[in-house]
């Protein structure tokens, strides 16, 4: 984008009148009911009242820590099932991220009350991980100026920002390349070279599924009717992980706590783990060789995923720091239903009628698996686990823990792009080329994001904001393996 363009899209004043206008929503927090010309008295709910009301028919939100009984207006959200995807929970970073500015003048009508402090009680430790409070929540300059610019850029261009006319081709292409490469794969042919070839693109193309479409699916940024974006969403489930689990994971923990440690369930680690992300996580000697075997062990994620993790978290409750949602009994059924069908194609149809022996199935599963987890890991780990991120750390001595900074700088500062204007990186990667732009915009559609990475490097810059990217893949690669190599080498050190 041009300057002059960058400068058409510019608010007026130093934060434009539509953001001012915004910040005051936002502190108002719409305590004067319509209706009435007095401000009403907010009754105050401590997190476990608020947790009692997660379910879409008794949904509770804490928003900038008042509490919002949005229970009415469930069944009319745009976005769909996102509205409750943390019912009963501090929301506030995904409301934030993904509603235009004038949503905020709606939220006055559902305001019951606000969250009383000091009120996680009895060490419930999902409660407590559950919230941080960012620098200047819902009043963030950088980001009022930023959402009013991009907001701006697509009124002008008259385009739904949710919806791009070529996702539904690039879907079409994907899931028929799956399916084509599953059938020569396991029946087509008795070659176990030739089905090798079938078996690599089997898992490119399944990995294209995560992150081109259910990626967008799962975010609200497939289309503007909710439905189909939920069916594009559970295409997850097609190919063997859990939609559901994976919004928990993804959307509700990692995009509202990126690189915070405790509080992102993709940089959770145990004591011991495979694995040292933060130089304040438990450190064993053999962290010092991560950087050499976790680039074989990253093959082994898909597989992880699809049989281990997402029943771990359906029946331990969590994933990591992250509280799993109740499930409706659709998601119930979409869990389930997925695994059962992944199965009965994946592993029964090729037994029964298969061109293969078992050792072979089982050798061009696993490297269709191993391809898949590899690219998965490879493209999500460039984005944040390098030494060119930012892992904030908390002040906890407060009730709820605080960051120094802004939410929307931080997103920024925690996430790397590569290859930012390249279409042939935005359509393989699904736009994680552009994570940056994805972080600050999740419910854009993907295929959007280089027309408005220019508007925010532009805006970053303004503000000071650390804006990093790297000009190829490869140099993201060298950097998320120097990064753990670091890592692992370092010592961790206590205060006192």
């Amino acid at each position: 984008m041009a300057e002059e363009d960058l400068q058409h899209h510019k608010p007026s004043g130093a934060n434009g009148d539509g953001v001012a206008a915004a910040a005051a929503a936002a502190a108002s927090c719409g305590s004067v009911v319509p209706g009435y010309s007095q401000p009403l008295v907010l009754q105050s709910y401590s997190l476990k009242d608020v947790k009692k009301h997660d379910t879409p028919q008794d949904c509770w939100l804490i928003i900038w820590g008042k509490v919002y009984d949005v229970t009415s207006w469930v069944p009319k959200h745009p976005g769909g099932s996102l509205i409750y995807v943390k019912a009963g929970q501090d929301c506030t970073q995904l409301f934030e991220s993904y509603h235009p500015l004038y949503v905020r003048k709606m939220l006055g009508k559902y305001c019951i009350g606000e969250v009383v402090q000091n009120s996680v009680v009895g060490g419930d430790e999902l409660l407590k991980s559950s919230r941080i409070e960012y620098l200047n929540a819902g009043n963030e300059d950088f980001y009022l100026v930023l959402k009013q610019r991009v907001e701006t850029f697509f009124k002008q261009k008259k385009i739904n920002p949710r919806f791009h006319p070529h996702m539904f081709m690039k879907s079409i292409i994907i899931i028929l390349g799956y399916v084509l490469c599953y059938y020569c794969c396991f029946f087509s042919s008795s070659s176990f070279v030739a089905s090798l070839f079938w078996a690599v693109g089997m898992g490119f193309f399944a990995t294209e599924v995560g992150v081109s479409i259910q990626h967008d699916g799962n975010h609200g940024a497939y289309s503007q009717w909710c439905g189909l974006g939920y069916i594009m969403g559970a295409s997850l489930d097609f190919i063997g992980a859990s939609s559901f689990m994976w919004r928990q994971q993804h959307v509700v923990g990692h995009h509202s706590f990126t690189n915070v440690d405790h509080y992102d369930p993709d940089i959770r680690v145990k004591d011991p783990d495979v694995r040292r992300v933060t130089s304040e996580q438990p450190r064993q000697w053999y962290h010092a060789y991560q950087h050499i075997y976790l680039g074989a062990l990253y093959g082994l994620l898909a597989l992880k995923s699809v049989f281990l993790d997402d029943f771990n978290a359906y029946f331990s409750g969590s994933i990591g720091p992250v509280r799993i949602a109740k499930m409706t009994q659709l998601e119930f059924n979409v869990f389930f239903g997925g695994k059962l069908f992944y199965s009965f194609y994946m592993f029964l149809l090729p037994a029964l009628y298969g061109s293969h022996t078992a050792r072979s199935f089982i050798l061009l599963y696993m490297v269709s698996q191993f391809v898949t987890g590899w690219m998965l890991a490879l493209v999500f780990q460039v984005a944040h686990v390098v030494g060119e991120a930012e892992f904030p750390e908390l002040d906890p001595s407060s009730d709820t823990p605080k960051v120094a900074a802004g939410w929307a700088a931080l997103q920024v500062a925690t996430t790397t792009n590569f290859c930012p204007k390249s279409l042939f990186w935005t359509h393989l990667t699904g736009g994680l080329n552009n994570q940056i732009e994805h972080h600050l915009f999740p419910s854009v559609c993907h295929l959007y994001y280089p027309r408005i990475q220019p508007i925010v490097k532009a805006t970053c810059d303004e503000f000071n904001v650390p804006y990093t990217w790297f000009p190829t893949f490869w140099a993201a690669l060298k950097a998320h393996f120097a990064h753990l190599k670091k890592v692992g080498l370092v010592e961790l050190h206590l205060d006192g």
